[in-house]
């Protein structure tokens, strides 16, 4: 298989020698070209051909969002990781990228320590995350951490949903924003997060869908009481989970070991909503790069819930929801733009409350109740 090519734009001499060197010595990747700015880089697209870009956000000449909206214009099919500093204007920069079109993301490593924590990073962070983009980074080439039990035959009650717990990753901020927009005033149980994203970004993400939804939206806090109609996204560097509290439930936050290498992990907000709320769960989970998820919907079935999966053909990655569809663990998946009808209407449903609905027909794998 031949090398993916790709092209990096940054400003800075020093980024762009540390990508092509760094990226460059793996077999699979190839830099086959650099670019100071975004008018160099729209000019050496069709001479290089590239495969991908990471694009650098503050740029002279051509910043990174003007350069694209420009890419997204002549190749809307081209994938592009921005390449952005840890910190408030850059967080919200990269936000703005993301809803332009943008494919992921990486954050830069800081060079105020070892320069070899700074190659790790880009070995951890942005490497994977160009081979997934690139089609690289197969379903059967990422290992689940722990071991899947076997499949169990369930009982069926049709229990009422008191919760819906959503977990999501790569394309993840894009489809949380075709989602909870969508979800009534009147929703009547509260809905848990966990996007993959660093401190900061959270937040500003929670401020973001906030703004755009006709229920509230905020970053998760310890103590919390949820209430229905309200979401919460866990906060980046935190685990968040579903404790029992009184008649209700509230959220607890920890620094707990990484699993599945994240922090905030879906399995375990998904875990502690099955212990928590027992067969009163909908589990979702949406685009995303990794396995994280696939434990933690077998532990919401496990315990009576119901999981249900966004489609391939409208997933930026299908790497989280393709795991649990290939593991048997997905009641039914749908297309992006159907999903937000599709939980609502479980969760009225299963209240006992009738509602028109037509994404079932959308439905592209349904499994028979057991």
């Amino acid at each position: 298989m031949a090398p993916i090519r790709i092209l990096v734009v940054d400003d800075s001499v020093v980024i762009r020698r540390l990508l092509s060197d760094t990226l460059s010595g793996d077999p699979a990747l190839e830099v086959v070209g650099t670019a100071s700015d975004g008018r160099i880089a729209l000019a050496k697209i069709p001479l290089l051909k590239p495969d991908l870009i990471t694009l650098d956000i503050e740029m002279p000449v051509m910043d990174g969002l003007e350069t694209l909206a420009a890419v997204r214009k002549l190749y809307p099919k081209l994938p592009v990781i921005m390449f952005s500093t840890l910190t408030e204007r850059g967080a919200a920069s990269t936000l703005d990228a993301l809803s332009l079109g943008a494919s992921d993301y990486a954050t830069k490593p800081s060079y105020t320590g070892s320069p070899a924590v700074a190659l790790e990073r880009i070995h951890i962070e942005l490497i994977p995350k160009i081979k997934a983009l690139c089609g690289i980074a197969s379903l059967n080439l990422l290992p689940l951490q722990g071991t899947l039990p076997s499949l169990k035959v369930r009982v069926r009650s049709n229990p009422r949903i008191e919760i819906v717990s959503i977990g999501t990753s790569t394309g993840g901020p894009a489809a949380l924003a075709e989602v909870l927009p969508r979800i009534p005033n009147d929703f009547p149980v509260p809905i848990v997060v966990v996007q993959h994203m660093p401190p900061i970004f959270t937040r500003l993400l929670a401020e973001r869908l906030a703004s755009r939804s006709a229920i509230p939206v905020e970053e998760g806090r310890s103590g919390v009481v949820l209430s229905p109609g309200h979401a919460w996204i866990a906060p980046g560097n935190f685990h968040m989970k579903v404790i029992r509290a009184g008649a209700g439930w509230c959220l607890n936050l920890n620094q707990g070991s990484k699993e599945n290498s994240c922090r905030p992990a879906v399995d375990v907000l998904f875990r502690s909503v099955a212990a928590a709320c027992g067969a009163n769960v909908l589990g979702v989970v949406m685009t995303g790069m990794g396995s994280d998820g696939v434990l933690g919907a077998q532990a919401i079935r496990d315990a009576g819930g119901d999981v249900i999966i966004q489609d391939e053909a409208s997933s930026i990655i299908w790497g989280m929801p393709g795991l649990v569809h290939a593991s048997g663990l997905a009641d039914a998946a749908y297309p992006l733009d159907c999903l937000a009808a599709e939980i609502t209407h479980r969760v009225l449903q299963s209240r006992g409350r009738r509602v028109p609905h037509d994404s079932k027909s959308y439905a592209t794998v349904e499994r028979p109740a057991k």
